[in-house]
């Protein structure tokens, strides 16, 4: 009779851990969900912003319709690709269309950016210096959202791949999360170079 408590209390013992590692998981897996969530909130509102920007600067720019067709192409893309990261942060291709989607929304208002900075008039414009302002305060949204996304992705599977955590993850189908990096375009990563001569 004692050998039968001294098992059944083993058993209850290792159920309980399996049921903490299990609601840990589902914790952390909620956190980094919660956290995409931030960042969907501001890439909604970077891709209402385009638009408006997009409109506002139609009238300076008649002879530059490639550009801003473009960026209106390149947003549709970006927001569709959002919408499906969404709908399961954390997935590795849903999170991978995304970071190619925006990349190349990123190129593509670097591009009016830079067409906007040729045209002093337009630049000028209270209505096109606002939503700069705006998208540009949107940008930085983005990155501090993204980075504490990616703070918890990098805990989720941290612990999703610990020693018997990966037991409890496999058996309950807890699949690695993908995390979100940089939509930046690749010459704006480059460190500039400096000449003093």
């Amino acid at each position: 009779m004692g050998a039968t408590l001294v098992l059944l209390a083993i058993i209850a013992a290792v159920i309980l851990f399996l049921i903490t590692i299990y609601n840990k998981l589902i914790q952390l897996r909620n956190y980094y969900k919660n956290a995409y969530a931030q960042i969907d909130v501001q890439l909604k509102r970077r891709y209402d912003l385009i638009p408006n920007l997009v409109e506002s600067a139609k009238g300076y720019l008649k002879h530059e319709r490639e550009t801003l067709e473009a960026v209106i192409k390149a947003r549709n893309t970006a927001f569709d690709a959002s919408k499906l990261a969404a709908a399961n942060p954390g997935d590795a291709k849903a999170m991978t269309g995304l970071m190619q989607a925006e990349g190349a929304l990123g190129n593509m208002l670097a591009r009016l950016l830079a067409v906007v900075e040729s045209y002093p008039d337009l630049k000028a414009n209270q209505t096109i210096s606002q939503l700069m302002e705006e998208l540009t305060s949107t940008e930085n949204k983005i990155g501090f959202a993204r980075q504490a996304y990616n703070d918890f992705v990098a805990e989720y599977n941290i612990n999703r791949e610990k020693f018997p955590n990966n037991f409890v993850a496999v058996f309950f189908n807890f699949a690695p999360a993908e995390l979100l990096q940089s939509t930046e375009g690749a010459q704006e990563r480059v460190a500039p170079r400096v000449s003093f001569s």
